[in-house]
């Protein structure tokens, strides 16, 4: 099952390698790229003319805007107090947790190697440093490297 049957594709989606994804409950806006060894959840979206780069992990609960990249090996962090089992010893379901939501909005670029954390937004124009960690907002525009990202000023950005 690489890819659901309930995933919405835009026109002139390129999925690279359909069997080596696992798509599924998610929509994909039109020209969107989907790289190799690519995992999208359900309830996520991604938006229009979007590049998502191989290895790049997208949780429940993430939206993506318009004409944002995504490096290789990204990945999205939908609960910031995971545990495998509930008080009572027994596994947990969805109904032991709730999805902390996640934005990132039109044309931000996020850096190979990076974690987003949940209930965060990066801004638009934004760009994620490679190998990031992101636990705090990004603002629109704004240059962030190191862990945890900070701002970086009078780095050079086009």
């Amino acid at each position: 099952m690489p890819i659901s049957s309930d995933v919405k594709i835009g026109d002139d989606v390129r999925i690279f390698h359909p069997d080596l994804v696992n798509l599924y409950g998610c929509s994909i806006g039109a020209e969107s790229k989907i790289g190799t060894f690519v995992e999208i959840q359900k309830n996520t979206s991604i938006g229009r003319r979007c590049k998502i780069s191989s290895h790049s992990f997208i949780c429940e609960g993430v939206t993506i805007e318009d004409e944002v990249f995504v490096g290789h090996g990204v990945m999205f962090i939908n609960d910031r107090y995971p545990r495998a089992t509930a008080s009572d010893g027994q596994l947990q379901t969805e109904n032991d947790w709730t999805v902390v939501p996640t934005l990132v909005k039109r044309r931000a670029s996020i850096g190979s190697g990076a974690v987003i954390m949940c209930g965060i937004t990066i801004g638009e124009g934004a760009m994620i440093g490679a190998g990031a960690v992101v636990t705090a907002d990004v603002p629109d525009g704004a240059l962030v490297a190191g862990v945890p990202a900070r701002l970086r000023a009078g780095d050079p950005f086009p």
